[in-house]
């Protein structure tokens, strides 16, 4: 998977490599589908979400451009995968997932794991996580229309941010900080499922 589907479609950076060589994938999706765990699409996980592509985690991976001491914030638990990759990168996660029974799923397979730089909470991701801000980095997994204000006010000064924008077309926007502005850095279109506001499942 990490030579055919990720270094040969260009991702470069070696700690995000060896990251995605070291996360089983596997792991993360449903029994009855890990047969096709490493295959190079999106992969249902229930209640209408998906584990993204391999290819897509490495890709906002590298453009996080993460450090060792980095503190993320993730969007969009899920299963947990996306988590663990940057968990193997980065001093502290802190992921919130709106759908109860998922953020259940995904804490245990993570402690299962052996993680102890993961910190996971159920809510809604467009309020993010203030109380722990500002974060260096902030991933979001799932298309809210438009950027959520409070999102990027938790984002330090020069951090990077990589969210989906967008309902019938989506763009990944790769922004950083200055002062209370974002610069692009770059775009890639994509598909991911919306970002759920305001309901619990």
């Amino acid at each position: 998977m990490v030579d055919e589907q990720i270094v040969a479609r260009g991702i470069r950076d070696e700690r995000v490599i060896d990251a995605m060589r070291r996360v089983a994938r596997d792991v993360f999706v449903p029994r009855e589908l890990r047969h096709e765990a490493y295959r190079d699409h999106p992969i249902p996980i229930g209640f209408g979400q998906t584990i993204s592509q391999p290819y897509i985690v490495a890709f906002m991976t590298e453009a996080l451009r993460l450090e060792p001491s980095h503190r993320v914030l993730e969007i969009g638990t899920g299963c947990g995968y996306q988590t663990a990759v940057l968990a193997e990168l980065c001093r502290e996660i802190y992921s919130m997932e709106i759908v109860e029974p998922l953020a259940t799923q995904a804490a245990e397979t993570l402690n299962r794991l052996g993680y102890t730089n993961i910190h996971l909470k159920i809510g809604d991701g467009h309020s993010g996580w203030p109380e722990h801000a500002p974060f260096d980095r902030i991933l979001v997994a799932a298309a809210p229309a438009e950027i959520p204000p409070a999102l990027v006010a938790q984002l330090s000064d020069g951090g990077i941010i990589a969210i989906p924008v967008g309902q019938w077309q989506q763009e990944l926007h790769v922004m950083r900080k200055h002062g209370t502005s974002l610069d692009t850095l770059t775009t890639i279109g994509v598909r991911f499922v919306p970002l759920v506001k305001g309901r619990l499942s």
